[in-house]
């Protein structure tokens, strides 16, 4: 019986994981094969990720500083209505970066998972620009701009900065804001401890779980192998490259819009102390 067993249980089918990466700038432009960050870019995967085979769970990989918090929200909704729809639960586990837009899509997970060294956190909206007028008047520039509507220039960086398009910006980022602590508050609960989890600060590994940001230091085969077995299968989706981009031959356009990805990347992660790829 020792023996048949042991033979059963071998023909028994692997209980499997989805993972889907979730890397990059939300909203940004993509890399060489990659889809953008964006709920549409994403949506046939995360689509499949629920909706193919049986999953005892998706695991959301996320490495990201930010970016759109549009399509962060947009991404992590649905997230969860495939989640509660399917009845599959749903575990991130944080890279390097977990912040701002990218902490919003962490937040979608049931449970977040994170490195001792993840940078998480930056619950907050920022906005940055220059001030260019001084410059181009030394240098006999003359600025012309033609708009129908008074705010169609709403902080043109080649003017002099007005206090009533600063007023209009700040009424847009605390509405941002105010969902952003919705979301967060929606899915951690009370899990969350501490008074300062919303002014954009950032925690690093244990920091992040003493104040229920994150809910322990695991990382994704040892934690599904704890969960579900030594047996768990682990199934990556990702897209298919356009044939071109499998043999390496990106176009020039290709080449161009990679480089200024690259540049953009290396603004957003920089917040953090890390350079861009």
């Amino acid at each position: 019986m020792g023996g048949m067993g042991k033979l059963t249980k071998w023909f028994r089918p692997r209980p499997s994981v989805t993972v889907i990466r979730l890397e990059g700038v939300i909203g940004g432009t993509t890399r060489f094969g990659l889809p953008p960050l964006t709920d549409a870019g994403l949506a046939p995967l995360i689509e499949a990720a629920f909706r193919r085979g049986r999953p005892k769970a998706v695991a959301l990989v996320v490495n990201s500083p930010g970016g759109s918090p549009a399509q962060s929200s947009l991404i992590a909704a649905r997230i969860r209505r495939l989640a509660d729809e399917k009845k599959i639960p749903v575990l991130a586990f944080c890279e390097d970066v977990a912040a701002s837009g990218g902490y919003w899509l962490a937040s979608a997970a049931d449970e977040i998972w994170i490195d001792r060294s993840t940078i998480i956190g930056s619950i907050g909206v920022i906005h940055a620009s220059f001030g260019l007028h001084d410059f181009i008047t030394r240098h006999g520039v003359e600025r012309r701009v033609h708009t129908a509507g008074e705010n169609k220039s709403l902080l043109d960086p080649f003017r002099p900065e007005r206090a009533e398009d600063v007023a209009r910006l700040k009424r847009i980022q605390a509405e941002v804001h105010r969902n952003f602590i919705a979301h967060v508050r929606g899915r951690r609960g009370a899990r969350l401890r501490g008074d300062d989890l919303f002014t954009g600060e950032i925690w690093v590994g244990e920091e992040a779980v003493a104040n229920g940001i994150a809910d322990g230091i695991g990382h994704l085969v040892p934690k599904m192998k704890e969960r579900f077995g030594a047996r768990v299968r682990f199934r990556l989706l990702q897209p298919r490259r356009p044939l071109l981009r499998r043999f390496g031959l990106p176009g020039t356009g290709d080449i161009v819009a990679e480089l200024l990805a690259r540049l953009e990347d290396r603004a957003h992660w920089s917040r953090f102390g890390i350079g861009g790829g």
